[in-house]
């Protein structure tokens, strides 16, 4: 695994896939594009991506497969909160059902680890598991698995009641960033990060918004974590809300104790 990283609500990065298209406006001004164009040029064309055309075979964001990383989490004995595919979505339209699988067979042995799994494209997770129940414990995605997905503004809102279909013991939200004023349905829902864009082309975030969403957490009783308010860098604008820090989580979670209900902390 990729080790430390700057993302707040996690520990680790894995990524066995990398690579990805944008979907929706919260994907305009993509980290993981950036990183890959900025820095990782080199390392990636060097790989030919999977599904090579004379239109991608030298972008450096193209989805690859990384089989090679697949073992990564059993090596790792220590217990981690392990962000899936920082640089992918693991439900893109280019990565073979048979590779997913793959994934989640390795996150289903390595269960001393929580794994976060991040997705823009929900209704792909739902196809996936409903066409692989047998490979899950009596049907359902076990509570070490995280399954999420991102939520920018309300036209993304659909993407909750397609992640609400999953029977996953742990659901969550990333709004992140967030780029306009959210109502949730939040009955399915275990977990909520917001923050705000950062880079040096960026949407500022309006604090209402956050506050906004907060208060709906609070009111349904689920745990609020708040990531960044945004800026050109990630801690320009630091992590305060109203001069508290939400650093909540859905359940025990390795290195970060339990959260089982909304709490802030100075």
């Amino acid at each position: 695994m990729s080790g430390r990283t700057g993302i707040q609500w996690t520990d680790s990065t894995w990524n066995p896939v990398t690579g990805c298209t944008r979907v929706s406006p919260g994907c305009d001004n993509c980290y993981a594009a950036t990183l890959a164009n900025r820095l990782l040029k080199v390392h990636y064309t060097a790989r030919l991506p999977v599904f090579a055309t004379a239109e991608n075979v030298q972008d450096p964001f193209a989805v690859r497969l990384w089989p090679e990383r697949l073992a990564e989490p059993l090596e790792d004995q220590t217990p981690r909160l392990i962000f899936v595919n920082s640089m992918s979505d693991l439900f893109h339209a280019e990565i073979p059902d048979d590779y997913i699988r793959s994934i989640f067979e390795v996150m289903l042995q390595a269960d001393w680890h929580v794994f976060q799994v991040l997705t823009k494209r929900p209704g792909r997770a739902f196809r996936f598991w409903r066409s692989n129940e047998k490979l899950f414990p009596v049907g359902k995605i076990p509570s070490h698995i995280w399954m999420g997905t991102s939520v920018e503004d309300q036209r993304a809102s659909y993407r909750v009641s397609q992640l609400a279909r999953l029977p996953a013991e742990v659901r969550f939200l990333s709004c992140e960033p967030l780029i306009g004023p959210l109502e949730l349905e939040l009955s399915a829902i275990q977990w909520v990060i917001v923050g705000g864009e950062s880079g040096p082309v960026r949407r500022p975030m309006q604090l209402e918004w956050a506050r906004s969403i907060r208060d709906q957490c609070r009111r349904e009783n689920v745990p609020f974590f708040f990531k960044q308010v945004g800026g050109r860098t990630p801690k320009a604008g630091g992590r305060n809300l109203d001069g508290l820090t939400w650093d909540e989580y859905p359940q025990r979670a390795p290195n970060r104790g339990i959260a089982n209900a909304p709490r802030a902390r100075t």
